[in-house]
């Protein structure tokens, strides 16, 4: 593999380094990963280089105290603000990034790097998906892909919930912020406002059903209310999102 020493990073191999970033588990970013070093080959650097790249970006996640190392550039910075500013845009350039960089691997001559703007209607559908997709990666990464109320850990039953609502939000429906890792039944449940979450990260349960006398309900929902979510180990939920979920769409 090509040592590239000092060479500075670009804007397409960082963008390629954020999207490893979104959906790899902090514990998956060491050198002997071999994802990551799939990740190196394609930029032509070193496995030690990109883990001490996504070393960096996790230090741009302010919600995470000290996570990462403090080295991140000045590219890092602004593309990590550029991300928080317009999480659509920012996940289609990321995705493009890397399929071209896995075209090239096998060697195969990519498409475009840049937006087809023939046949728009699909090209926005296919926009959406593939920010439907990041979005449902990143949560669940951070959640460890575990339900951060039951703890259920098969990926199949999970949804990356949206706390404020996706049709009503457009700025934040992409923002892991914005996402809770839950169990189909959990999700359900928290759409319909029968659950919420505290600020002090706590279940808390609709007193319109809390005393229903259905058993199934009552091991399923009710006996977790005052019980701690488990917190992802990044993009921690915005207080704020879960306020509006409380006054908005909570049945008190």
């Amino acid at each position: 593999m090509t040592d590239t020493g000092r060479r500075s990073w670009t804007r397409s191999e960082t963008l390629a380094a954020f999207e490893f970033y979104l959906r790899t588990p902090f514990g998956r970013f060491h050198q002997r990963n071999p994802e990551l070093i799939v990740l190196a080959k394609q930029l032509k650097r070193t496995p030690s280089a990109v883990a001490m790249k996504l070393c960096n970006l996790a230090s741009l996640d302010s919600s995470v105290p000290a996570a990462g190392l403090a080295n991140a550039s000045s590219l890092d910075k602004t593309l990590w603000r550029e991300m928080e500013c317009d999480w659509e845009s920012f996940f289609e350039e990321m995705q493009q990034v890397s399929e071209v960089l896995r075209s090239a691997l096998s060697e195969t001559e990519p498409t475009s790097s840049g937006v087809n703007y023939e046949g728009r209607e699909s090209a926005r559908l296919n926009q959406v998906r593939i920010g439907q997709t990041m979005f449902r990666q990143a949560v669940l990464t951070a959640y460890e892909e575990r339900c951060c109320i039951s703890g259920l850990d098969i990926p199949t039953l999970l949804v990356a919930s949206h706390i404020v609502p996706w049709a009503e939000d457009k700025s934040n429906r992409l923002n892991p912020r914005n996402g809770l890792c839950l169990s189909n039944l959990h999700d359900r449940a928290f759409d319909k406002g029968i659950i919420s979450i505290s600020e002090d990260w706590r279940v808390i349960v609709s007193s319109k059903y809390r005393l229903l006398k259905q058993e199934f309900f009552q091991a399923a929902i009710v006996a977790y209310e005052g019980s701690r979510i488990a917190l992802p180990k990044r993009f921690m939920p915005s207080q704020a999102f879960l306020s509006v979920h409380r006054t908005s769409i909570f049945q008190n």
